[in-house]
């Protein structure tokens, strides 16, 4: 009988993980630049960042876990297992009835004094306060008298009633085995650390988030083997994550990372992408048709030669070819305005930008300078990507306004309040050379300088498109007159008349100013009615945006600004 064919060698099937290939080719990386820089974004620095923030931070497939190492359902199954046993296994009224008990004969045999001291030791016993108990303590003349004494062992009693207490309510006991209070203390600690380790277990199930799970805590409970895979499984994870992050653009050890160029590139273009996803394209849409006639970008197509078209965007050959055609091989070639081809050109305008970013004291709440900073990331990747030829300048503002270099605006923080009189009226000459800027109050918000700074760079930008964008949440708080600095607060009219000759010198240099007034718990009708006449001494506009939309309505006003300007 002829035999079936078998194919020869071995099939090797992989159970658990292909060490060449871990996690699959196929799947997405992890995006580890947005967590690191959202990080950055909050503390300025990435020294804060620890190894479980991290892990918590990356989000991971959780398919990329499944089915490798020692399964985590069967770590958790067993974990229950063990909750199961010890809830079955044990009853806590005695226990309970024990504690109380206890605490009851050592307040019997406390020596009461007499007098309202002995009245109110009394009526902490009854109340069964551990913080009633401890004032008495306080109130009794000697730490080392009888009653201080018995009332040390009184409070540890309740303190042990306490845990008892919360042993029974916290965890539904079936079985009928007693405990000591020794014991109950004990089991209430393992079950407090089982239930810890099933939700560590669980998170990690759930978000492939192997680092957060307390492995020193687990061996307690696991069998020698299992550890060892799964400390093999996170060595692979945290392997592969530090690829990533190499990759991505983050350089570093034990968490401390730090962010390259290409990072910021990454992060600027998931911001971008994310901005203008959010943009319904029927209303708005992204993309402009281009602007043709004479301009600086010459395009491939080419049109028939109008009068009052450029002969430097002529295109040659095909000029040539015309006029061949025409003269049909007769020489000496004569070209004439028929045969003459023009390159259709599309305008790039030039625009020149300062974007004031707020970092007073006032900008800390609810994390509104993270808002501002992320807006400032992502207009510089607009900018670099789609508008080169575009000049952007960031200045930080708060008692002063300094210009800030692009790789240095993750890193600002608001300034510290370091005043909290209701009421402030300082100056300082800063050209008194022991004048020191470390030893002004930094929390003040000094919007004249601001644009006084912006209008000195504006105007070396030889365009006529020039821009400053605001971002602020109220009222200027601090003012130059000369060399003098002054310190105001509450806002003072004499602040608020220097900011607005400011605003009137940049209208009168053509600069248009675009203030985007973020909310702040202390705005009020006066901030809203300032901007407006900030605006309006410089003729530009003023935008009320939530902080979590600031960087959507920046970098859409940037672009169709632009459209404006081409148009």
């Amino acid at each position: 009988m002829k035999q079936p064919y078998r194919p020869g060698g071995v099939i090797h099937t992989y159970q658990k993980y292909d060490p060449q290939r871990f996690p699959s080719p196929t799947q997405e990386p992890p995006d580890l630049v947005s967590p690191a820089m959202e990080h950055m974004l909050m503390y300025g620095e990435m020294r804060e960042l620890t190894p479980e923030e991290l892990a918590r931070a990356i989000k991971l497939d959780p398919s990329q876990i499944a089915g490798l190492g020692p399964s985590l359902e069967a770590l958790i199954k067993m974990l229950q297992e063990r909750k199961r046993k010890i809830l079955e296994t044990y009853e806590t009224d005695s226990v309970q009835k024990k504690a109380r008990k206890n605490y009851y004969k050592t307040a019997k045999q406390i020596d009461y004094p007499k007098g309202k001291l002995g009245d109110a030791a009394r009526a902490a016993v009854d109340q069964e306060q551990i913080y009633s108990l401890e004032r008495l303590w306080y109130l009794a003349d000697d730490a080392r008298s009888p009653l201080a004494g018995e009332l040390v062992h009184l409070i540890e009693r309740l303190g042990e009633k306490y845990e008892v207490d919360e042993l029974a309510a916290k965890w539904d006991f079936t079985g009928r085995t007693s405990m000591t209070i020794p014991e109950a203390i004990a089991i209430k600690e393992e079950l407090e650390r089982i239930d810890e380790l099933l939700k560590q277990l669980d998170e990690a199930k759930e978000t492939a988030q192997i680092g957060v799970i307390d492995m020193s805590e687990l061996s307690q409970f696991a069998e020698p083997g299992q550890m060892e895979q799964l400390m093999e499984l996170q060595r692979q994870l945290e392997e592969y994550v530090r690829n990533m992050a190499e990759q991505q653009g983050l350089t570093g050890n034990k968490g401390a990372f730090q962010i390259t160029p290409q990072a910021y590139r990454i992060f600027q273009g998931k911001l971008l992408e994310k901005i203008f996803s959010n943009l319904q394209a029927a209303r708005t849409g992204r993309h402009q048709g281009p602007i043709l006639g004479e301009g600086a970008v010459e395009l491939q197509q080419t049109k028939p030669y109008e009068f009052g078209d450029s002969i430097t965007q002529m295109d040659i050959p095909q000029s040539m070819i015309n006029a061949i055609l025409r003269q049909e091989g007769e020489l000496p070639l004569r070209l004439k305005p028929e045969d003459i081809e023009i390159h259709k050109t599309r305008n790039s305008p030039k625009c020149a930008t300062t974007v004031i970013m707020d970092m007073s004291g006032s900008m800390r709440y609810e994390g509104q300078y993270v808002n501002v900073k992320r807006m400032a990331l992502a207009l510089q990747g607009l900018i670099r990507s789609e508008y080169p030829g575009d000049y952007l300048q960031m200045l930080e503002m708060y008692s002063f306004a300094k210009p800030v270099k692009p790789g240095d605006v993750i890193g600002l923080l608001p300034k510290p309040v370091t005043l909290h009189d209701p009421v402030v009226r300082l100056r300082a000459d800063m050209s008194d050379p022991s004048a020191s800027e470390f030893r002004i109050p930094p929390h003040f918000t000094n919007i004249q300088h601001a644009l006084q700074q912006s209008r000195l760079f504006l105007a070396n930008q030889d365009t006529p498109n020039r821009q400053i964008i605001l971002i602020t949440d109220g009222l200027p708080t601090a003012h130059f007159e000369g060399s003098q600095l002054f310190l105001l607060y509450p806002p003072d009219p004499s602040t608020e008349a220097a900011t607005l000759r400011e605003g009137a010198l940049c209208a009168r240099e053509g600069i248009t100013i675009n203030i985007f007034l973020i909310p702040s718990w202390s705005q009020t009708e006066e901030d809203v009615r300032f901007a407006y006449r900030l605006a309006q001494s410089s003729k530009g506009r003023v935008f009320f945006t939530a902080g979590r939309d600031l960087d959507r309505y920046v970098i859409w006003d940037y672009v169709q600004h632009k459209r404006e300007i081409i148009g």
